[in-house]
């Protein structure tokens, strides 16, 4: 009998075997014979694998770990997508899945509500922050990670999920049946005036519908104002669709302008792009926002405003990644996403940072390689780093002991414990902040809860210590340094309160505001202390420098 379905298992293998490598001659290039062999070599190894070896062999992890070796020796962006992988890439790519449209998060052994979505089915339901999901379809969830949740609260839009929770407000279990629908995760964040004639718009991402949400951003700002300026904020968008990348430029150059090529090697992968449309904002000054997480379609926007002197651009240097991706059907509703083209902005540069050698392995572009090129007005600006700003603009980091305290849900806790308190009062969401009597019950939390945290600064001294322990400097000055520098550090849980407040207090604010404003609500109390949008409203409203910038004043 086990002799019998190994014959059959063999027969399967060695036809589908066949099929794949008629399939990969008939898609290849040329007649290459090095590629046929290994490709026989390959099959042979997986066949070998999945009927002689001592144990049972998953086929399918056995692909997804060859698929994974043989990808990795290119770039970080050539992966096999095997079947199960599939809905999240549809989701990143178009911004749509079904479900119930919320986030969740992991606390103890369960699993709460982190954000319904505004408008969402999970917030229609009357879903908020902070309330535990105690059952799906009738199936205890204890124990089960977010991961588990999610998969069975996604499904077929228009089909119902019954979800239990336990409500944070009373601790009552209800039972709610939620039709699911096909959520759209929205690209743009925020829309809105941070001054008056100066307006605002946070993009995320570039999805697929995200032209047509920044289109009816700007009109909308039309709408509620005299639209004079326009910051777009990129910070932290990490790309996308590249044709919707080429759709958002039109909305500020003229119809036909060159805005993008594509260099690749196979047929068909080189091809020049330019903006569709006419124009909603042709002559409005812009200001762009960018930082080192800016990557990809962002980059192509933020270049190509540059590169045609349409915006002057602030923050600090971009990602660098100039390369394009596209995806090739395997079978079986399993896809290759591969590395097809380089892209070139409009002055003809190239802002991939990063070059894959042969192996696999990343070198940075060295200065010596870096080339210099010329926006549409004779500005100076280089290819082979990201895309350098205008106008540098420190970034503001958050110190770790704040992620320490964010990663221990001790912020979500005090959320959750401020929601209880004042359930019933509202908040202005521009200008809400807790109040010091608030930070010190946060303080007193905080301290009870016994943080598990050490500074950068003093692991580095704990090494030090070691290092002179073993090395023998047993200097009685040395060592009287040392503990000199110990006690100037005051790196307890207290001082770092104290140290670190204001970052902290953003953080409460951010998570309380959310309870009552959604997302919207916490980017718009951000904006008054942002040090990016300030200078950027600040350059928009001083036009003799903003010109001075784009070159317009004699000066390159």
């Amino acid at each position: 009998m086990v002799r019998r379905e190994r014959r059959v298992i063999r027969g399967v293998v060695v036809a589908l075997a066949a099929v794949v490598v008629v399939v990969l001659f008939v898609r290849a290039t040329r007649n290459d014979f090095g590629m046929g062999r290994n490709m026989e070599i390959m099959l042979n190894l997986m066949r070998a694998l999945q009927t002689d070896y001592v144990d049972e062999v998953n086929p399918d992890e056995v692909m997804r770990n060859g698929a994974a070796g043989i990808c990795s020796a290119l770039d970080p962006y050539t992966t096999y997508l095997p079947e199960e992988q599939m809905s999240d890439f549809t989701t990143m790519t178009t911004g749509k899945y079904g479900g119930i449209g919320a986030m969740i998060r992991q606390d103890s052994n369960l699993v709460r509500i982190a954000e319904p979505y505004k408008g969402s089915p999970a917030d229609r339901a009357g879903l908020q922050i902070g309330d535990l999901i105690v059952a799906i379809d009738g199936k205890d969830m204890t124990g089960k990670s977010t991961s588990d949740v999610s998969a069975l609260l996604r499904g077929e839009p228009n089909t119902t999920v019954r979800v239990t929770i336990e409500r944070l407000l009373d601790g009552e279990r209800v039972e709610k049946k939620i039709r699911r629908e096909r959520i759209s995760i929205p690209s743009v964040s925020y829309a809105g005036y941070v001054d008056e004639g100066t307006g605002y718009i946070r993009h995320a991402d570039f999805t697929d519908g995200c032209y047509d949400e920044m289109r009816a951003a700007v009109e909308r700002l039309q709408r509620e104002g005299v639209l004079e300026r326009l910051i777009l904020d990129y910070r932290g968008n990490g790309g996308g669709v590249m044709q919707s990348a080429v759709k958002v430029l039109s909305l500020f150059l003229p119809k036909g302008t060159t805005v993008l090529s594509l260099k690749g090697r196979a047929e068909g992968e080189s091809r020049t792009f330019r903006t569709e449309y006419e124009p909603l904002l042709p002559d409005v000054p812009i200001a762009v926002l960018i930082n080192n997480n800016s990557a990809s379609a962002a980059e192509i926007v933020a270049g190509a405003l540059q590169d045609l002197d349409r915006a002057v651009l602030l923050g600090q240097r971009s990602f660098g990644k100039g390369l394009v991706q596209g995806t090739v059907p395997l079978g079986y509703n399993s896809y290759l996403k591969l590395t097809t083209a380089k892209y070139y902005i409009p002055s003809g540069r190239c802002i991939q940072a990063v070059r894959y050698s042969s192996d696999g392995r990343a070198e940075t572009m060295p200065d010596s390689l870096i080339t210099e090129f010329r926006t549409a007005g004779g500005r100076k600006v280089y290819d082979g780093g990201g895309i350098t700003p205008d106008r540098s603009i420190e970034p503001e980091y958050v110190s770790n002991f704040a992620v320490t305290l964010y990663l221990m849900g001790i912020i979500d806790d005090f959320g959750d414990d401020y929601f209880c308190r004042h359930a019933t009062e509202t908040l202005d969401p521009h200008t809400f902040s807790i109040t010091d009597a608030d930070y010190e019950a946060f303080t007193e939390e905080v301290i009870s809860r016994n943080v598990p945290y050490k500074s950068d600064s003093r692991r580095a001294l704990e090494r030090l210590r070691t290092a002179l322990t073993k090395e023998r400097y047993d200097d009685e000055r040395i060592a009287s340094a040392i503990e000199q520098i110990d006690k100037e550090l005051g790196d307890d849980t207290k001082s770092n309160l104290a140290t670190y407040r204001k970052e902290i207090v953003s953080a409460i604010n951010d998570n309380i505001i959310l309870r009552y404003a959604y997302s919207e609500g916490v980017i718009a109390n951000s904006l008054s202390d942002d040090s990016g949008v300030r200078e950027a409203t600040a350059l928009l409203r001083n036009r003799e420098e903003y010109e001075r910038i784009l070159g317009r004043t004699g000066e390159k």
